[in-house]
Order: C-alpha cells, then structure tokens, then sequence
C-alpha cells in the first residue's frame, strides 16, 4: 500500500471536532465571531445556561449572608464549576452515543448477511423436506 491511497490518509481514531476559526489578528474582532459561533459547539448552551443560573442562585444566596466581594467570588466560582461539570459530563455521553452508533453501522452488514444465509437455508431446507 503506497501513501498516495486514499485508506492511508484517512485517520484510525475516533474524529474528534476542531472548533478553530481562521483569526483576524483583532483580539475583540475574534472574540466577537467567537461568541457568535458558540452554538456549533455541542453542549455548550446547556452547559452555560446551568453555569450561569447556579452561580446567580449562589451568588444572591451569599450575598444575603455576607458582602457582595464574597458573594460574587462565590457566584463565579460555582459557575466555572458548575459550567465545566455540565459540559464534560455532555461531553462524555455524546462520545458514547458516538461510539454505539458506530458499532450499530459496522455490525450492520453482518446482520444483512447472517439474515440472507439463514433465508438462503430456510428456502433450500423447504423443498426438501416437502419432496
């Protein structure tokens, strides 16, 4: 096999997606495409809406109880926490629903060719067993 065949360039693990955008050389300009594209990155709403409704939860719960430095400490700690815990755990169960589906695509003609041997089987067994 030579290393112009197209089987050679293909990668042997899972694929895993690139969520890298071409930069302009502004910090604020790529921020800002950034923020707009966030929604391609799977799990990320999800992850940031529980982020961010955890660390404002905690954030007024402290700050009935102590200053708002503390209370704000808290409420972006809770959110990173809370944020990074979600998107990781959605992370992991989409890489298994992944791996299940790719399974259920290679095993796929397998089934196709035990199915067509047994009903080659069934159909040749029939007309002996009737004669």
């Amino acid at each position: 096999m030579d290393s112009s065949s197209p089987d050679s360039e293909q990668p042997k693990g899972p694929k895993r997606a690139i969520y890298q955008a071409e930069t302009t050389g502004s910090a604020w300009g790529d921020l800002k495409e950034a923020i707009k594209r966030i929604n391609e990155i799977p799990c990320a709403r999800n992850s940031l809406l529980s982020g961010i409704a955890s660390g404002a939860g905690i954030g007024v719960i402290r700050g009935m109880s102590s200053g708002a430095f503390v209370a704000s400490n808290w409420a972006v700690g809770t959110f990173v926490l809370i944020s990074l815990g979600t998107w990781t755990l959605c992370q992991r169960s989409v890489m298994e629903e992944r791996k299940k589906v790719q399974q259920v695509v290679e095993s796929m003609p397998l089934r196709f060719a035990k199915k067509k041997d047994d009903q080659e089987l069934v159909f040749k067994d029939s007309p002996e067993s009737s004669a």
